[in-house]
């Protein structure tokens, strides 16, 4: 295998240094002065490798005329640790923006996020809204949810005391609960099965990719991550996107952010495309690629539209 087949494959691999100095993992596709650079957010206990075979979807359609660029959360992937403090989506959030100063100084860039990786986006948007419609020209949520995720759902469990008590046990002894943790992993396969797809026959690649990103995830960032979804509120920063072409797409047997707040989402961005993938769970960006890769490709076509202007002086 040449440089530049393995290249495709992995992408152009650097690495960002946060504010509070912890290190991002950053992988970069297409050219590196295309008009126009689409970053791809995962959710919680996932990584960048949950976007690959929608990525080759997209690239298939943009070749190099879209740079594509993925990063792994702090304390996810290839990333550095993440301390129990700084488990919020407005860190998140700051990250995202330090990954975009440092990879994408200039030109419009689109934002797509799946579950968590959507709560940043919208965490971005609220905290830097001077970027959108200037630089930040699409948005796509995917999975996710504003708000409220303890109304209904698998999310209600988040309020239950036992997480709590979950939580309070891996601050005190972070290595006796990560021993815990893959003492169970033989669980897991069944709870994504289960939990994460829908009624849809989901491949068992699909079950086997998304139960080892789970399973190598911290247990520390796995619980710390649970209090900021309890008190996730970003409904404020939703306004400022009503100005750019936005897709709201969500599996309708999504039990981790049921369709309601994606109905919600779209509520609030009246023209939102808003896409209901049929007996798709919340995983939908592995078991319905395809499907989701569509819709993004239509969503950026959308962006470029918009802003033709913007796009020709980037190049």
């Amino acid at each position: 295998m040449n440089t530049s087949e393995q290249n495709h494959l992995v992408g152009r691999r650097s690495t960002v240094a946060a504010a509070d100095g912890t290190t991002l993992a950053v992988r970069e596709f297409g050219h590196p002065d295309a008009a126009l650079t689409v970053v791809l957010v995962h959710g919680h206990c996932l990584r960048m490798q949950s976007w690959t075979e929608l990525r080759t979807h997209v690239e298939a359609v943009w070749g190099e005329d879209t740079r594509i660029v993925l990063y792994d959360h702090r304390g996810h992937g290839e990333s550095g640790a993440a301390t129990p403090d700084s488990c919020t989506i407005d860190q998140l959030g700051e990250d995202l923006a330090d990954v975009l100063r440092a990879v994408v100084p200039m030109g419009p860039f689109v934002l797509i996020g799946h579950s968590m990786g959507g709560m940043t986006a919208l965490s971005y948007a609220r905290q830097y809204p001077e970027a959108v419609g200037s630089r930040l020209v699409g948005v796509g949520l995917i999975a996710t949810s504003a708000g409220g995720i303890t109304d209904d759902g698998l999310g209600s469990c988040l309020a239950h005391p036992a997480v709590s008590a979950f939580q309070a046990a891996v601050r005190r002894a972070p290595r006796l609960m990560s021993g815990a943790k893959k003492l169970s992993r033989g669980l897991c396969a069944p709870i994504v099965r289960t939990a994460g797809c829908g009624s849809h026959k989901v491949s068992p690649r699909v079950v086997t990719l998304a139960t080892a990103m789970l399973g190598e995830t911290s247990i520390v960032t796995m619980s710390g991550f649970l209090g900021a979804f309890r008190g996730l509120d970003e409904v404020a920063g939703l306004a400022a996107l009503a100005s750019i072409p936005t897709l709201v797409l969500c599996g309708t047997d999504d039990l981790m952010t049921p369709m309601r707040h994606s109905e919600t989402l779209a509520a609030h961005l009246p023209d939102a495309r808003l896409v209901r993938v049929a007996q798709a769970g919340h995983m939908v960006i592995l078991e319905r690629a395809h499907e989701v890769a569509d819709a993004i490709v239509e969503l950026v076509t959308a962006a470029r539209r918009a802003h033709v202007g913007d796009l020709a002086l980037a190049r």
